[in-house]
């Protein structure tokens, strides 16, 4: 089987936790794109802290972002495909505020939040961009949601089944995430490669997060991280190292470039 395209996930994966790229993984990429490989980002990130890694890798492919909810293309960052969600905003805000949660809205136009928060301020700095709207959400006057951010300091499933009937819900350690029903980074993938005239079977993807279980699932070769939580191992063919010691290089070179080279 010649894998012909490769799906990345980001934080906790391409990155370290200080958001760099290692000198390893940036050659283990090089190598694999030299082989003719297409290599994609898949991340839950926005495309403003997406785009800056995307130039740094030299990469042309779409990215995918915000969990499959938008897809910019390479060259100009345009959304060529987007899912926006609907929800009962009043319930949302009532809910959220009861339970004092951060909160940040992501659009199309950008980011608003209700407060600021070490995260925020950290895309802030990495894309020059600051949030549209930081306050109370209620008086926000936003369009074209593709994905919600709730941090509760607990596990998401606390909470997130009180919007899980009509919409995706992704959960994480610290808070959930919601999404259009059917978006995923999967559902993305399945739609680039169609475009590309590449087979599912042909597509590689490693990850580390509860977002990248279903392309972990799915593709015809995929890792998990040393660094992810038991059930998103269970959905990878391989686990490779830890995000801090170059665990993607490590499974390019182990089961890609090594296997399939020219």
């Amino acid at each position: 089987m010649r894998i012909r395209a490769m799906f990345i996930d980001m934080d906790g994966t391409l990155l370290t936790a200080s958001n760099e790229i290692s000198r390893h993984n940036v050659e283990a990429i090089n190598r694999l794109i030299n082989q003719g490989v297409k290599v994609f980002l898949a991340t839950g990130r926005q495309y403003e802290i997406t785009s800056p890694y995307h130039r740094l890798l030299g990469l042309k492919t779409p990215m995918i972002c915000l969990n499959g909810a938008s897809i910019h293309e390479g060259f100009t960052g345009r959304v060529a495909q987007m899912n926006p969600v609907k929800l009962d905003e009043a319930h949302f805000h009532r809910v959220t505020n009861e339970n004092s949660c951060n909160v940040l809205v992501h659009t199309v136009d950008g980011l608003y939040c209700n407060r600021m928060c070490k995260e925020v301020d950290i895309w802030t700095k990495e894309s020059r961009i600051p949030p549209k709207y930081i306050g109370d959400l209620r008086g926000a006057d936003y369009q074209n949601v593709l994905k919600y951010s709730v941090k509760t300091g607990h596990h998401g499933s606390h909470m997130s089944h009180l919007f899980s009937d009509e919409l995706d819900v992704i959960d994480w350690k610290d808070g959930f995430e919601i999404v259009a029903p059917g978006v995923s980074k999967w559902a993305a993938i399945q739609s680039l490669i169609k475009a590309f005239g590449i087979n599912p079977e042909e597509t590689a993807a490693i990850g580390d997060g509860p977002n990248d279980i279903q392309m972990l699932r799915n593709a015809g070769i995929s890792a998990a991280m040393a660094n992810a939580s038991p059930e998103v191992k269970a959905a990878a063919d391989h686990v490779t190292g830890h995000h801090e010691q170059d665990g993607l290089a490590e499974f390019i070179e182990g089961f890609l470039v090594r296997s399939y080279a020219i």
